[in-house]
């Protein structure tokens, strides 16, 4: 009976110890990248840090010409736009920053990361740039940021320019209660990399265009030190809000481009969102075949020249090609 305590007893030290000495390695393969280290990795000469209200905010400014502000999704970064810079900054001035949670701005120490904080942030950071009238073009929560910016500051928006906008989105997670669990933190400590490779491919109209350099990118920047604790809370401060009392107050000429293979702001949303911008001096909407959620990374170039063609005027008024040169108008 002793020896069978005492083989028992052997049996579960060891087990014990293989899953501590499994867990500490997790850990430590999952451990928070520096942010120095992520910061010379991506450094660019257009690589530019700014303390707004107690956050150091990463941020680009490129280009010369009209201004046109660049407002990037949830889990991506400023780096996103690289294709819509290159179509844009011969001729405007294009302006990006991370939002906090993302990129490399990393973590805001109030803690607040509500679509309220987010605004008055974008707010302060114009006024510091001296921004006084411009575009402001937005994807995913950017798009829905770029939305209540335009709709609280109609005096300074000359266009706005919406990519795969996830306002409804929230509205419908607002409606439905959908929270996040609080199993969920673990990723705050072991986030596999196939994780974001799921993330981005699940929601691409083609996965195949979803390259490793893509998933690397992502990757290294929510392991910066901070992020993922951040993106955590950030997702549980989201609030749809009144989605109809903001759109409706958008007085600019709005470009609306939506994929429309995109699983998660499906494309029927498109055309509601346009009947709702009932204020808009315009309204122009453009659907891409075969694009789905992340249509930067899947489309960026072919986009971002149809919305330099939009922005110079010579966007053809009635039909555009939907093969690869452009979208085509609903």
């Amino acid at each position: 009976m002793r020896s069978s305590l005492r083989i028992a007893a052997r049996m579960l030290g060891v087990a014990v110890a293989v899953v501590t000495v499994t867990l500490a390695a997790a850990l430590w393969a999952y451990r928070d990248v520096p942010a120095a280290r992520l910061e010379e990795k991506y450094a660019s000469p257009a690589m530019r840090f700014l303390h707004i209200d107690g956050v150091r905010i990463h941020y680009r400014d490129e280009g010369s010409g009209p201004v046109v502000l660049l407002l990037h999704a949830n889990f991506s970064s400023l780096l996103a736009w690289d294709p819509w810079v290159e179509a844009l900054a011969d001729r405007y001035r294009v302006v990006r920053f991370d939002f906090p949670a993302f990129g490399l701005t990393g973590p805001d120490p109030s803690g607040d990361y509500s679509n309220r904080r987010t605004v008055a942030l974008t707010e302060k950071f114009v006024d510091a740039l001296g921004l006084r009238r411009f575009t402001i073009a937005g994807t995913s929560l950017g798009g829905s940021i770029a939305l209540r910016f335009a709709a609280d500051h109609p005096e300074r928006i000359e266009r706005l320019i919406l990519l795969n906008p996830g306002i409804l989105e929230g509205r419908a997670m607002a409606q439905s209660g959908t929270r996040l669990p609080e199993t969920a933190d673990i990723l705050r400590y072991i986030t596999p990399r196939a994780l974001v490779a799921y993330l981005l491919r699940s929601r691409a109209g083609n996965p195949a265009l979803i390259t490793e350099e893509h998933i690397d990118r992502w990757y290294d920047l929510w392991m910066r030190e901070g992020n993922r604790a951040a993106i955590l809370a950030r997702l549980r401060a989201y609030d749809g809000g009144n989605v109809a009392g903001v759109v409706g107050r958008v007085r600019a000429p709005v470009l609306i481009l939506w994929g429309d293979a995109n699983p998660q702001t499906p494309p029927e949303q498109a055309s509601e969102l346009a009947a709702m911008l009932t204020a808009a001096a315009s309204v122009r909407l453009l659907t891409y075949p075969g694009v789905g959620h992340p249509a930067l990374e899947e489309a960026g170039e072919r986009i971002g020249r149809d919305v330099r063609a939009w922005l110079d005027g010579t966007l053809p008024p009635l039909a555009i090609d939907s093969g690869p040169a452009g979208g085509k108008p609903l």
